[in-house]
């Protein structure tokens, strides 16, 4: 059972710029493909980004593709997602998640799911 913490989220302008972590432990981290999603107020959860086992190949939502960036640290068991040029837009509950195999953009496809950290963004 693997077990995910997610950090880093909080009140921030318009321009900022945030780095969630998302901290796994009980299981061999390495072995799991990665991912962010997010929902918004009243939204459905939507894929971000995701990274594979080895942290060598990542892919992201197209319209996320510049401002997000998805790295993992595998001797830390920690995944990462900087944001930079926040938007209210991107006002969220950002989630981490995490499944054996690839990583896919399919929220049904991922076993472990932390709490969510919240972003507030303020125009």
């Amino acid at each position: 059972q693997v077990q995910l913490v997610e950090s880093g989220g909080g009140l921030v302008q318009t321009g900022g710029s945030l780095r969630l972590s998302c901290a796994a432990s009980g299981g061999t981290f390495s072995e799991y493909a990665m991912a962010w999603f997010r929902q918004p107020p009243g939204k459905e959860r939507e894929f971000v980004a995701a990274i594979f086992r080895s942290g060598r190949s990542t892919f992201y939502r197209d319209t996320m593709k510049g401002r997000f960036t998805i790295s993992r640290d595998n001797a830390k068991n920690t995944v990462y997602l900087q944001i930079s040029s926040l938007n209210p837009e991107d006002t969220a509950v950002y989630y981490c998640t995490a499944k054996t195999g690839v990583p896919t953009s399919t929220a049904t496809a991922y076993d472990y799911w932390g709490q969510g950290t919240q972003i507030t963004v303020s125009s």
